[in-house]
């Protein structure tokens, strides 16, 4: 493997994990269904947008993958594993970045996609296919001044009569023969070993996974396994001697640390980047390898540095979604019809109003009475909604308009206000309007009659004032349903 080496002080690396794309094998849902096509789609859509808005724009000059790449990577057909790879390879935009130059990829086997021990000797085309795809399934590189070692955990705790067993302590061993001045990371997708309800640190969410191994009845090989078991663990901390440990398969993050008769290690266990596979929080993590050689006296460790980053929950998101389009039925079902264009109404109701008093007082004014004053009406609101007219009044040198002119206007603006009321009746009480409506006109009958000019003004504010209030309360009471 080609090492990378950058003029910087640091060299950037970006680790994703478990990102297990959906097949057929994860929610028992028949192929090419329209449910498992739509799973597929938004985990699919979620981890592109992430590594593309969250993971490249940081720049990595490394980007290692921790393994499980396919759900059911074992159980796949040839046709079937193709596809998944295609639709890994769009996802984290393999075909681009294998064609960067400062960009190195490195990937790890996983469970998900070769197995475990069992398999191996019984199903050994699964290896032959991951390595034609991915490379090798043990190998080291070195970034900066640090030396990262691949191991495949899957195969640590098989027969050691078993080829792919033997041939990854053979590789195990001749790491430890082979000693460098860089620290070492140790990569492995299954964690380590760790006594049960050992506690993981802050960012775990989940319950603690103590270990767990299945195996099969006619050979004894491993079906399943949470961690190496414990000589496995002691012997890969004794032969490699890690400054650090990066492991998946947890789903969850997880920090320990382990202690050997060389000394303590920490071993960070990284969360899943996908949405679908058990984590509310998907993530990643940063890790800068110095590209200096330490002074003398430092501790390895002090060489790298790590940060986990969280991505959007995106369940979360989905869930406000649905909440919000319930709401959205629920108020087009329920809202009744007037209700919904009661504002509308309201809006023309006061523009008229507006439009008659403006064009009735305004613009010259209206003679009134003396000879010698002429009024103006200004509209007021208060914060009841209710409107009031203020009398204005300024001095002229000139008579305005006869005594009849004056009756006819107000005629006149009676009659609109008549006509824009009942065109109003579409809100609830109409018999009331109606009758309040003939009151008001019978009342305006009578001063033209009189000849109360005066009157017929205050019958005219104190009925604006009212359809005012009333039109107020009823907005009010639409908006509190």
């Amino acid at each position: 493997r080609d090492g990378v080496d950058h003029q910087r002080d640091y060299v950037k690396i970006a680790v994703v994990t478990d990102p297990q794309l959906m097949d057929r094998t994860s929610l028992h849902l028949a192929p090419k269904s329209l449910a498992l096509e739509a799973a597929q789609f938004y985990t699919d859509l979620y981890m592109r947008r992430a590594f593309l808005s969250s993971i490249l724009p940081f720049k990595p000059d490394v980007i290692l993958f921790l393994g499980d790449y396919f759900d059911g990577g074992p159980f796949l057909s040839d046709e079937e594993w193709q596809e998944s790879w295609s639709r890994f390879k769009h996802i984290f935009n393999i075909d681009m970045l294998e064609q960067t130059a400062n960009i190195k990829l490195y990937y790890l086997a996983g469970n998900h996609d070769i197995g475990y021990a069992a398999f191996h000797s019984h199903m050994p085309e699964v290896i032959r296919r991951y390595e034609r795809a991915f490379g090798a399934r043990n190998y080291q590189f070195t970034a900066g001044k640090v030396d990262f070692v691949a191991v495949d955990a899957q195969t640590l705790d098989g027969n050691p009569q078993n080829n792919v067993t033997s041939a990854t302590w053979n590789f195990v061993k001749n790491v430890s023969e082979h000693p460098s001045s860089n620290p070492r990371v140790l990569l492995t997708h299954i964690p380590l070993y760790r006594p049960g309800l050992t506690a993981c640190g802050p960012y775990r969410l989940s319950s603690t996974i103590n270990q767990r191994i299945n195996r099969a009845a006619r050979d004894n090989e491993i079906l399943y396994q949470n961690y190496i078991t414990e000589n496995g663990t002691n012997d890969l901390l004794e032969s490699i001697k890690p400054a650090l440990i990066l492991s998946g398969h947890d789903h969850d993050q997880c920090t320990v640390t382990h202690r050997s008769k060389y000394g303590s290690v920490k071993e960070h266990t990284l969360g899943t980047i996908s949405w679908q596979m058990g984590n509310l929080f998907p993530s990643f993590m940063l890790l800068s390898a110095s590209n200096l050689i330490l002074p003398a006296g430092s501790m390895p460790e002090e060489a790298i540095s790590t940060k986990v980053c969280f991505l959007p929950v995106q369940t979360y998101i989905y869930i406000w979604y649905l909440v919000l389009f319930v709401m959205t039925v629920l108020i087009a079902v329920l809202w009744p019809t007037n209700g919904v264009l009661f504002p509308h109404y309201l809006g023309e109701f006061l523009k008229n109003i507006r439009s008659l008093i403006s064009s009735s007082f305004s613009g010259g004014g209206t003679k009134l009475k003396s000879e010698d004053e002429i009024y103006e009406y200004e509209e007021i609101w208060d914060a009841e909604g209710s409107m009031h007219l203020i009398k204005k009044t300024f001095k002229v040198s000139s008579a305005c308009s006869s005594e009849s002119a004056l009756v006819e206007r107000f005629v006149l603006v009676v009659s609109a206000c008549t006509m824009l009321f009942r065109s109003q009746q579409v809100v609830s009480e109409p018999m009331m309007q109606s009758q309040r409506l003939n009151e008001v006109e019978d009342r305006f009958n009578a001063c033209l009659d009189q000849d109360d000019n005066e009157d017929l003004f205050n019958i005219l504010h104190v009925e604006i004032n009212l359809q005012s209030q009333l039109y107020s309360k009823r907005l009010l009471l639409h908006l509190s349903f």
